[in-house]
């Protein structure tokens, strides 16, 4: 990096290096006056070339690089963990970390933020980020094992010539993203030129003008520096890689002598730890987040997923033996502040620094917290309802199946269901009927109704109520054609609502900003603390979930089941007390074959009752 650097001066210097030869063979008479031309242009050409050298190094010398978003762990709310990191860098005859933080990531790492301290002090020692999850499932003797070889990369870090290098590409990579930046709008407050705008607010337009044409100024020369550091940061790559890869293989060396026998046993919970935090974060959290509740105690969450998959899977059944011994997380004063606050910087790297939900009175949304304790009814339940809400109005929409020979079923028969306009919104072609009493008993004794009062069943209770009930929808399936429409009706409308709550970037709510920390950074809504992608769900699978909401809210509503959470599926239905894992395979077999006999007789079994309407949000 630093011979990049060196090469790219020399050859800024080149032309002021001709220009002192030109002008020092005029003293000598070696060149005549027939050199005066090339002399005076090789002289301007050459200051304009300093002057452009010097602009660029100024922006890439002053360029800040992002700052991983994580949550700082004082001393004083965390002394164990201060303590056990000191004592690490003691036995590595390191240089102690300058500070310790959080990140919602299976990872750790060393970060250096001397560019973002006062003054810009150099030599300081490195900042120690530490994956939160480690904290919660590893003990003590695997997370100081784990730790060894981070700590002992601060000793490299404190040689002159390595942190020169850094320095070198931390400020390119500030210089191209710089560059990339999309500009900013000049003002940020009304405008004070309008008929009845006063004298006095003329100043501040003045000043606002005088903001934007150097805020243009800065934007047209980190454009021209941009691909400059590009080129440089391109053929500095393959430099930068061997040395940190020659870093990392000091410090492992160094730690082999702390906790050797450790580090294997920490490395399998590595694993172990990042395939349950993957479930964790894309099944259970993400679908609070997309409604803009964040659970806050996602760290304790991963415990629990990790003894769930422990149970489940026999090559890590020996795993949950280690739970007796003393969590890491014991190293804080307080676990549970510590732990919300690094569960909030989660939602907010994934969905942006405010939730993707439509806001009220035209505020900003918020997020909300949610405990565990309250996840099936805050989460579990107004997901299916707002799902069986959709595929009721899409029913709705497309209006009855054409009959095809096969009379429909008992429940739907005598109340057809009739069409509404594409434009009614879910509430208004949803039918959704008012809520039965609290406790009242249903007609078949399992549990209270969930929809009409007095117990009526459809074609008792008129045509308004054949709208939301199940039955309907089994008769739609098992009718010839007409799936596909409903499926494609329901893809649009998905892809509809999600491009509307986020409007610059899958991922990314309206006037998202950076959380605080971020340097300004700009978050990228795309595989967040690099979780793999999800794919895709086909217009089959999106159509089969709003089906089994349909199904789970009917069995709430009139078989007394209750909504639930599967610590690694996410939201899960329970009837009398056995999660129902049977149901998306008849749910599948019924959207994709036309197949309702086996839906049908669990159904029976469950004491669901197809006919009786649904409650919807």
């Amino acid at each position: 990096m630093l011979r990049v650097r060196s090469t790219v001066l020399a050859l800024a210097l080149l032309p002021a290096a001709a220009a002192v030869i030109l002008w020092a063979g005029r003293t000598t008479g070696q060149f005549g006056p027939g050199w005066e031309t090339a002399r005076w242009s090789v002289s301007g050409f050459a200051v304009a070339v300093l002057a452009c050298a010097a602009v660029a190094g100024l922006a890439i010398a002053r360029g800040r690089p992002a700052v991983s978003p994580t949550v700082p762990v004082e001393e004083h709310a965390a002394p164990g963990l201060h303590a056990l990191v000191r004592d690490l860098a003691d036995r590595l005859e390191v240089p102690a970390p300058s500070a310790i933080a959080l990140t919602p990531d299976c990872d750790s790492w060393l970060e250096d933020r001397t560019h973002a301290r006062a003054g810009g002090a150099r030599g300081a020692a490195p900042v120690l980020v530490i994956g939160s999850p480690f904290l919660w499932w590893m003990r003590v003797p695997e997370l100081r094992a784990l730790l060894a070889p981070v700590v002992a990369g601060t000793g490299p870090s404190a040689h002159p010539d390595i942190a020169a290098a850094r320095r070198v590409v931390r400020g390119l990579d500030a210089a191209v993203a710089n560059a990339e930046r999309p500009a900013a709008p000049w003002s940020s407050g009304p405008a004070a030129d309008g008929p009845g705008a006063p004298a006095v607010r003329a100043p501040g337009v003045r000043a606002r003008v005088v903001r934007g044409c150097a805020a243009s100024l800065r934007r047209a020369v980190h454009r021209a520096v941009g691909p400059v550091a590009r080129l440089m940061l391109r053929a500095a790559g393959p430099h930068a890689a061997a040395m940190e890869q020659g870093v990392a293989a000091a410090a492992a060396d160094r730690a082999q002598a702390v906790d050797q026998g450790l580090r294997v046993a920490a490395q399998e919970q590595v694993g172990l730890a990042y395939a349950g935090w993957d479930r964790l974060l894309t099944r259970v959290a993400l679908p609070a987040w997309r409604l803009g509740l964040w659970p806050t105690r996602l760290d304790a969450g991963v415990v629990s997923a990790l003894t769930e998959l422990s149970r489940r899977d026999r090559l890590a059944a020996g795993f949950t033996s280690r739970l007796g011994e003393r969590p890491a997380c014991d190293l804080l004063k307080e676990p549970g502040s510590t732990d919300g606050a690094v569960s909030l910087l989660a939602a907010r790297l994934f969905l942006g620094a405010r939730p993707p939900v439509p806001a009220a009175h035209g505020a900003a949304p918020e997020w909300t917290p949610v405990d565990w304790a309250a996840y099936p009814e805050e989460v579990v339940d107004r997901i299916w309802r707002t799902e069986a809400a959709r595929l009721f109005a899409a029913l709705d929409a497309l209006g009855p199946p054409e009959p095809v020979g096969a009379s429909r079923s008992a429940g739907s028969a005598a109340a057809p269901a009739s069409a509404v306009p594409v434009g009614r919104s879910l509430k208004e072609s949803a039918f959704a009927p008012p809520p039965a009493a609290p406790g009242s008993p249903s007609p078949h004794g399992g549990g209270p109704s969930g929809g009409a009062s007095g117990g009526a069943s459809a074609g008792e209770a008129g045509p308004e109520w054949a709208g939301p009930t199940l039955a309907r929808v089994l008769d739609r399936f098992t009718a010839a054609g007409g799936t596909d429409a409903l499926a494609a009706r329901i893809s649009a409308e998905v892809a509809r609502e999600e491009s509307a709550s986020a409007p610059g970037g899958l991922g990314a709510s309206p006037g998202a900003e950076p959380p605080p920390g971020t340097g300004g950074a700009h978050l990228a809504p795309l595989a967040p603390m690099g979780l793999p992608l999800q794919p895709p769900r086909s217009g089959k699978e999106l159509l089969a979930d709003h089906v089994t909401a349909a199904v789970c809210c009917a069995a709430v509503d009139t078989a007394g089941a209750v909504p639930g959470l599967d610590w690694l599926d996410g939201p899960a239905l329970y009837v009398d007390g056995e999660r129902a894992g049977e149901l998306p395979a008849l749910v599948l077999a019924l959207v994709e074959d036309g197949e309702a006999v086996g839906l049908r007789d669990w159904l029976a079994a469950a004491g669901v009752r197809p006919e009786k309407p649904v409650r919807l949000v």
